[in-house]
């Protein structure tokens, strides 16, 4: 969440960041913020006021005791009494306060980098590179992209295919679970293991630290990373436990930090991990979920890094040099968009998205978003490192994102390497496959 100094100090910088993002209310959203901690800072200073002279009162009833001065006495003891129970008020004023003051700030999502674009929604989206054509920052837009990649040979949809070659059971996945929840088989589940297996050293190459992460996590990691509170009600929720099954391995490896101090001489951290992930997806219908197109349960390595505020926009580039040597090994058409304000998530402050083509669907599938959170996932965590020149602490910078999740990844694979003899596989993930065909 944004921090009060943020608010406090650069009150117009923040609104303008939350208007770029379309935040609805946003003026009045931060007016109530600042008016919620005056309350709680004014509770707060009468309370240290109240202490101070109980204190300086408590000295005084020993000395008119010893005076003699019973009846002066008993007046500075009830006196005292009287600001003990203000006192008591005074707690549960500043205590309301600060709840809701948590609860504001919780609905308050992150600001805008200056060099997020301006826009509504996904059409206004920057095309910022693509291995397809130049592209030209600020006048290609997701709105105007043309370049439409043609692979003769992608004529079949990935779940024709997937039929074809006996390589995911649709129907069989309604039967164990529901709709959402395929069976992989044979090669199928295969290549799904060849992807992991490829993703994950690819990671260890770059430096990344392998994490095996529990994939249920309790509600004050939720908090942590901004899953909770769930306003779209995306998570799945085990009622009898209070535990949420995770949407992506991001919450469970950034929680390692929660409520830790690091050393500067550490970071960044850098650490990977393949998890199984869980997303309700409510309110999605229609042909964009047909087959792997979006699922309730899915396979994903998400890469995160904890970093300085100095030094997060060298790892943001890093990050995202990393997932696009992915596709690029793995022969892919690709394009990368810098999402504008509207469409950007609630807690990042700049965020990237892959996408690869399908011929097949004659549609761009994201299989990555890459964003830089700054502060606001550390300020909910608590995570802080300690500058090595003025020995104090500060606030982290949080970073993740997909490297890579899969089931699209497959679809773009099996889609756009269809051979009359069967599916080629990339060579750069034959060694994990064992085979360089589907057949």
């Amino acid at each position: 969440m944004l921090t009060l100094k943020l608010i406090t100090e650069e009150t117009e910088k923040v609104v303008k960041g939350l208007e770029k993002k379309h935040f609805k209310g946003a003026k009045e959203a931060i007016d109530e913020v600042i008016a919620t901690d005056k309350v709680r800072r004014q509770a707060q200073a009468e309370l240290d006021a109240n202490l101070s002279a109980a204190k300086k009162l408590a000295g005084e009833i020993g000395m008119l005791m010893k005076q003699g001065k019973k009846e002066e006495a008993e007046d500075v003891k009830a006196r005292v009494a009287e600001l003990k129970e203000q006192n008591k008020q005074l707690e549960e004023k500043k205590a309301q306060a600060e709840q809701e003051l948590t609860r504001q700030l919780c609905q308050i999502p992150n600001i805008p980098y200056d060099e997020v674009p301006e826009g509504t929604c996904a059409e206004d989206n920057w095309v910022v590179k693509s291995n397809l054509k130049e592209c030209v920052v600020g006048q290609d837009t997701v709105g105007n992209w043309d370049a439409n990649p043609v692979v003769e040979t992608a004529k079949l949809p990935h779940w024709e295919l997937a039929k074809k070659y006996n390589l995911i059971d649709f129907d069989l996945g309604v039967k164990i679970t529901g709709a959402g929840f395929p069976v992989y088989r044979g090669q199928g589940a295969r290549l799904q293991r060849a992807l992991i297996n490829f993703f994950l050293a690819e990671a260890n190459k770059s430096g990344y630290e392998e994490i095996m992460p529990p994939t249920v996590v309790n509600a004050a990691s939720g908090y942590g990373t901004g899953q909770l509170p769930d306003k779209e009600g995306q998570m799945y929720h085990c009622d009898l436990d209070d535990l949420y099954l995770i949407p992506t391995a991001e919450v469970p490896v950034t929680n390692i930090y929660r409520d830790v101090i690091l050393d500067e001489k550490d970071l960044p951290i850098k650490n990977c991990a393949y998890t199984q992930c869980f997303r309700r997806e409510a309110g999605s219908y229609g042909k964009d979920v047909r087959g792997l197109n979006r699922l309730h349960e899915f396979s994903k390595i998400e890469i995160v890094r904890i970093d300085t505020p100095e030094h997060s926009a060298e790892s943001h580039k890093e990050m995202l040099a990393h997932v696009e040597g992915l596709l690029q090994k793995l022969e892919l058409p690709y394009r990368i968009l810098r999402l504008c304000g509207g469409d950007a998530s609630f807690t990042s402050a700049i965020c990237y998205d892959f996408e690869v083509y399908s011929e097949a669907q004659k549609r761009w599938l994201e299989v990555s978003s890459v964003s830089n959170f700054d502060t606001y996932q550390a300020n909910r965590l608590k995570c802080r490192y300690r500058n090595s020149e003025t020995k104090k602490t500060e606030l982290c910078h949080t970073l993740n994102g997909s490297a890579l999740a899969l089931p699209r990844i497959v679809a773009a694979i099996l889609e756009n390497n269809q051979t009359e003899e069967g599916i080629r596989i990339p060579a750069a993930l034959q060694p994990y496959m064992g085979t360089d065909m589907i057949r």
